[in-house]
């Protein structure tokens, strides 16, 4: 099925599956793949897997002496890219209080919101794309070795080398803030195209970068199709794919394997007996993709990974659900793909990782503006930790698998018993939030005390 808004396919979808009827009306949902394998199946026909990630996580680990040069807020990390894992205790007992099941095992929060450089996931995928990019170059080039201390690219003969090529990306605003930070900084030339959705403080950091921001007055997929669009035929300009890219998908996949020493770190065991829980806020796809691909490579079938859309955002959900992928839209199906939740606000999933992810990720939910604001809201209460409104989605997704019938079923199904369950650690992962302006996080966290009884 091409992509299309035709009301009789539209109607039989809707009679194949009955869920989309929910979804159109905006309710909030909680499916369970019906396609998950296990992993050594669904593995089969991939044409990538652990080789490709631990190629990435090398590929980092060379760029880390520049990171901690030109970012000094890494230095402590020495050069390496990421953020904090923490129980958050408090604010379990908080959701317990609102649902008749409480949730039944150790709640962490990924604080990707906390990540150097963008503040946001979007830190993973973009800058990794955007030195895979360079580091190609300046081999290419005999500018550089991978045995080299890549702390000699902010040199100024590599800003002149990198200066003669443009880096295009179309986003509705966290991946192009991290892909025009890290761009401008190394010495390319960086055009954003933005949805109308993209705030416009980001816009705004953007254009204080030296970064060119081109504003479309629709959608995500159009700032994408511009972006793509703008870079064809130059064999100067790179266009970061945030709907195909495998580079992208890659660097985000390079979390788990750090996730994993700090679960270790913090004796959270992961096995059949213990297993994992990941809710993972959803966009287009790359970035929840990635890590959730991670984390089946690392953990098998021991972890089990959600994604989380906005209700008026559904994409990934409707485009898995019905098998079709990018051959549906929300707009098919009448959603207006209107939320503040912008780093989710995407009408149309990737076919690419919708494909890669049909027979690994668990299920989806999705979750109301008005429920996003009220667990902002409460998180900054509890644990003083403040977010983007497209986080939160993550931390709906405990108390929707205790408390939907799905989540019940899909519990039932994989013998995840109440005494597994005890044992259990679920990851609510932060997506972004710490380069929100504070007069803007107090209006998010003033919206979302009103909504709280």
């Amino acid at each position: 099925m091409e992509p299309s808004s035709n009301n009789f396919e539209i109607k039989e979808l809707k009679v194949k599956y009955p869920l989309l009827n929910d979804i159109s009306l905006l309710q909030e949902v909680f499916w369970i793949n019906p396609n998950i394998k296990p992993m050594e199946e669904a593995l089969r026909n991939l044409y990538f897997g652990k080789a490709e990630i631990a190629d990435a996580e090398r590929r980092l680990e060379r760029f880390s002496p520049y990171v901690m040069k030109v970012f000094p807020e890494t230095q402590e990390n020495n050069g390496i890219i990421e953020s904090p894992l923490v129980e958050i205790k408090d604010m379990k007992k908080r959701l317990n209080q609102s649902f008749k099941h409480p949730v039944q095992g150790r709640l962490l929060l990924k604080e990707d919101n906390l990540l150097p450089v963008s503040g946001s996931i979007k830190a993973r995928g973009g800058i990794y794309e955007v030195f895979y990019i360079a580091e190609e170059i300046a081999v290419n080039e005999g500018l550089l070795s991978l045995d080299d201390d890549y702390a000699k690219l902010q040199d100024e003969r590599f800003k002149q080398l990198f200066s003669q090529y443009t880096i295009v990306v179309g986003s509705t605003g966290n991946l192009g803030l991290s892909i025009g930070i890290i761009s401008s900084e190394l010495g390319f030339n960086v055009t954003v195209h933005m949805s109308e959705d993209a705030k416009a403080w980001k816009k705004d950091l953007l254009k204080e970068k030296g970064v060119k921001v081109v504003q479309h007055e629709s959608d995500y997929s159009e700032a994408v199709s511009g972006g793509r669009e703008a870079a064809l035929d130059d064999e100067y300009t790179y266009f970061i794919d945030d709907e195909n890219s495998k580079n992208l998908f890659l660097g985000y996949a390079v979390a788990a394997s750090r996730l994993k020493q700090q679960l270790k770190d913090m004796k959270v065991k992961v096995d059949s007996s213990h297993p994992l829980f990941v809710y993972l806020p959803c966009g287009v796809g790359g970035g929840p993709g990635g890590v959730a691909f991670g984390l089946k490579m690392a953990f098998g079938d021991n972890v089990h990974c959600f994604f989380a859309e906005p209700t008026h955002s559904p994409c990934m959900l409707t485009g898995l659900l019905t098998g079709l992928h990018d051959g549906v839209s929300v707009q098919d199906f009448g959603i207006d793909n209107k939320t503040e939740a912008d780093g989710l606000a995407v009408g149309r999933p990737s076919r690419f990782v919708g494909k890669v992810m049909e027979n690994m990720i668990s299920g989806s939910y999705t979750v109301t503006d008005e429920n996003m604001f009220k667990l902002l809201a409460q998180l900054a209460d509890t644990e003083g930790v403040y977010m983007e409104p497209s986080a939160l989605a993550a931390l709906k997704g405990p108390s929707a698998l205790f408390n939907s019938k799905a989540g019940k079923r899909y519990l039932e199904s994989n013998d995840i018993t109440f005494e597994k369950l005890k044992g259990a650690a679920h990851i609510s992962w932060g997506t972004g939030g710490s380069m929100v302006p504070d007069d803007l996080m107090n209006e998010y966290y003033e919206r979302g005390k009103g909504y709280i009884e």
